[in-house]
């Protein structure tokens, strides 16, 4: 009977380590989430049935992205870039609803040069959280913005908007060096 007690014991002893050591490790992961994804945490896990599907979405995401060859730009091409954002931004003040389209276009063929897939913006979208998790929202309002300008349905004011928030976004993309951001 004491030997049958002790197996006992170790069994509950084991269980109780192996649960514990599972929980330390979902605590782990998810503040590792927390930290690489920012606000876009809360958002997919609002977006989800529970925190587990939105966790693994985002491991997910990780994974997709160490898939890719992001790599910075080149000189040459960082300059020529910034160039032609100067050039969008002074056609604003006469073309606005334009420069709007085309601050869109100069992200998206940054984000092209750089390795980033370009074709889908939910893609976008998922790539980009992964290493700019702080100005994706800056993205998504500006992309907004941008399709209630193609509709007329906004002020000039809100397009100024779109051309601050593409900038954001324009900006990070622009000067970043390293890829594990």
């Amino acid at each position: 009977m004491t030997t049958f007690i002790w197996v006992a014991v170790v069994v509950v002893a084991v269980v109780a380590l192996a649960a514990v050591g599972y929980l330390v490790l979902q605590q782990q992961r998810r503040g590792h989430l927390r930290e690489r994804f920012g606000p876009e945490y809360e958002r997919t896990v609002a977006e989800h049935d529970n925190r587990r599907d939105a966790e693994q979405e985002l491991l997910d995401r990780e994974r997709r992205h160490s898939e890719l060859d992001i790599h910075p730009l080149t000189d040459e091409s960082r300059d020529t870039y910034a160039n032609r954002w100067t050039e969008v931004q002074e056609r604003f003040v006469d073309a606005p609803g334009f420069a709007v389209t085309e601050a869109d276009q100069l992200v998206t063929a940054v984000m092209a040069e750089r390795g980033y897939p370009t074709e889908d913006f939910g893609e976008r979208l998922s790539t980009l959280s992964v290493g700019h998790a702080a100005t994706l929202d800056h993205y998504r309002t500006a992309h907004e913005i941008s399709g209630r300008a193609a509709r007329k349905e906004a002020s000039t004011e809100d397009l100024r908007q779109a051309m601050v928030h593409y900038r954001a976004l324009f900006e990070e993309l622009l000067h970043e060096t390293s890829r594990g951001r």
